[in-house]
């Protein structure tokens, strides 16, 4: 079966930085046509950046319920390539924080992308991930995104097409069911899940994440639309920061997250999907050991062996829950 199971923490807020030159990112027009074109608007995305999340609760679809006030962070971020097989190319973010002189990276979301899928991992309800078959029709020339937390669990996944219509270049994805983000899910709001039509796009100086998020509740026993939202991702390239230390954090610990990732594709492809307990402050209840068995390996603490039979072990317990 040709699968690809494609997989996702607070910034410091960051006062006083500069605007960094531009380095304008050709657009996909002048990068070939066809796959190969699109392989070049993914791995574009790779990169150095001072990112601004925004959200914004807007249109509500029940009378009792307030939008939020919009909400902005921002920080700085490195993509590097993971892999790029030709038809499977994998990029992972690393957030980098200063404070008081001292650096930290933490390693965040991940996106894996794949040529004209036969099956994508997707969310389908609390705590459960399945995988989905893709029809001949729905793939063809279609590239599936799947996005992974910080310590590698599953978050979502899609299915879409790059378009370069009107001089940009742009992935639009299906509506596909994702869980709470931790802005959300820390607050125990009256909803419980998100239906999102995701977008990637480039830009001359980067390139943005846009996101059309209904945020669903039960009501009455019944889903209900509670409230729609719309969050703008920008990345923009910028170079002031401590890159290097997310290449050494990276460095030291890529054996390590190869090994998490190879046990996460075997929990998956055991029972096409997998069930692991989400947890509002870290995305997954295996978040705080996979993250911390990773901060030890960096700091000279224990070795990437050791910490990846405990980390295994992490994974085979969450999993083996349902």
């Amino acid at each position: 079966m040709n699968m690809h199971f494609t997989r996702r923490a607070s910034v410091l807020a960051l006062a006083g930085m500069g605007v960094a030159a531009a380095t304008p990112t050709a657009f996909a027009q002048s990068r070939g046509s066809g796959v190969e074109r699109d392989r070049q608007s993914i791995l574009a995305m790779a990169g150095d950046y001072h990112v601004r999340f925004a959200f914004n609760e807007t249109t509500p679809f029940v009378a009792d319920y307030d939008p939020l006030e919009p909400k902005t962070s921002g920080g700085y971020e490195s993509v590097r390539v993971v892999a790029d097989t030709g038809d499977f190319i994998q990029l992972q973010h690393l957030l980098v924080a200063s404070h008081e002189g001292q650096h930290f990276v933490i390693k965040h979301w991940r996106q894996d992308w794949s040529y004209q899928p036969r099956n994508v991992l997707m969310y389908a309800e609390r705590n459960r991930w399945r995988v989905e078959s893709v029809s001949s029709a729905d793939r063809r020339g279609a590239w599936s995104q799947t996005v992974w937390q910080t310590d590698d669990s599953p978050r979502y996944g899609g299915v879409g097409r790059w378009d370069y219509a009107n001089g940009r270049a742009m992935w639009t994805s299906a509506p596909a069911l994702r869980p709470l983000a931790r802005r959300d899910a820390i607050r125990n709001p009256p909803y419980n899940r998100y239906l999102s039509i995701n977008r990637h796009a480039l830009t001359p100086t980067g390139w943005v994440h846009e996101q059309d998020n209904e945020k669903i509740g039960e009501r009455d026993g019944q889903l209900a639309v509670i409230v729609h939202e719309d969050g703008v991702n920008t990345y923009n390239r910028y170079t002031d920061y401590e890159i290097g230390a997310a290449d050494s954090y990276w460095s030291a610990t890529q054996d390590y997250w190869a090994g998490v990732r190879q046990a996460w594709d075997e929990a998956i492809a055991r029972s096409r999907g997998v069930y692991v307990e989400e947890e509002a402050q870290n995305g997954s209840v295996t978040g705080p050991t996979l993250m911390g068995l990773a901060s030890q390996i960096h700091d000279g603490e224990t070795q990437t062996a050791p910490a990846l039979a405990e980390a295994r072990a992490a994974i085979q317990q969450a999993t083996s829950a349902a």
